[in-house]
């Protein structure tokens, strides 16, 4: 396994905790055992290539074993939460792969993990259409997972700690309640620059249009303070480029993993060319103590960033709507 980086940060141990640790600590009520890991680990990323994709997202998760354990430490239900924006083929570049979705599954129940759901609340389609269109209604048989429709579960309202923009939202009560996988497609976004992990949540919500009244990118990071997702794979396979729904699909043959979900996504974004510092919703989680979009602080582990990196097309209309973000 290749391992890079460019800056490797101090240990922090029980006595101390940096003060990163004590804001993450205060605004989501951690318990220091998962707060003392050194930097390093907060920050580890896996990048692996491969040609079967359900055992390249096994890799990927396997690179980051210890990581993930302590992320699902917790007695909860697992979601898994793929990017079903509306019921395109995975092979256009639009929405998740099963076979990542899969390989997710497969990790999971070989290390005895059995209360496992996979739910989606599609913004533009029938979201058991867009299951059946992807295959994932299949993956659900065979691995005796559920599947739900978030857009029809019991939605909560709840207010975001220290809101930057939203006020209220009402949220799907089992994206609430269980540790949550974000697996998006990597693609750019035409106002959010990507849409990645921590964009990806907003399928869970009760009105995903709302989110649009306004600037976009603080009401993400709202969002992520409520539904931050434990673990982020990006599925690669057959990336997008051009925009969201553009469907101008990339063959990337790639996952990437980790357990900062804001790390996940800046090394999303850079693999697609897109600089971290350039997405002002990676910011703001940044700032907002979220996670870390800085590259220095982010450890790479397996294909180095510059093996695998290419620069994605960006449609036209990203230039006019980004300002929207």
């Amino acid at each position: 396994m290749e391992k890079t980086r460019a800056h490797h940060k101090c240990v922090y141990t029980d006595a101390s905790l940096s003060w990163r640790q004590e804001f993450r600590k205060e605004r989501f009520k951690l318990p220091n055992s998962f707060l003392t890991l050194d930097v390093q680990e907060m920050s580890q990323v896996a990048i692996t290539r491969g040609i079967d994709p359900v055992e390249t997202t096994v890799n990927a998760l396997e690179n980051i074993e210890s990581d993930v354990n302590h992320a699902l430490a917790e007695k909860k239900p697992i979601l898994i939460k793929p990017n079903f924006i509306d019921s395109s083929h995975p092979s256009t570049g639009i929405t998740t792969d099963s076979r990542v979705i899969e390989g997710i599954v497969k990790f999971l129940r070989e290390r005895e993990k059995q209360e496992i759901i996979i739910g989606e609340g599609s913004g533009y389609a029938d979201t058991f259409e867009a299951f059946k269109v992807a295959g994932v209604d299949k993956v659900a048989e065979r691995w005796g997972v559920k599947l739900i429709d978030l857009n029809k579960d019991e939605f909560i309202e709840v207010s975001p700690p220290s809101p930057l923009s939203l006020r209220k939202i009402k949220v799907a009560k089992t994206a609430l309640e269980s540790t949550i996988i974000s697996v998006p497609k990597l693609k750019p976004h035409r106002i959010a620059t990507v849409t990645l992990s921590l964009k990806n949540m907003m399928g869970a919500l009760a009105s995903k249009g709302s989110m649009h009244k306004g600037r976009l990118s603080p009401k993400i990071v709202d969002l992520a303070a409520i539904l931050r997702p434990s673990i982020a794979v990006i599925d690669g396979i057959i990336a997008g480029e051009g925009h969201e729904t553009s469907g101008d699909a990339v063959q990337m043959n790639l996952v990437i993993a980790g357990t900062d979900p804001v790390a996940v996504d800046a090394i999303g974004a850079t693999v697609m060319g897109i600089p971290p510092t350039k997405v002002k919703h990676l910011l703001l989680a940044e700032k907002n103590g979220l996670g870390t979009c800085s590259l220095e602080e982010i450890t790479v582990l397996g294909e180095p960033i510059e093996k695998v990196k290419r620069r994605f097309h960006r449609s036209f209309t990203s230039k006019l709507l980004v300002y929207l973000g």
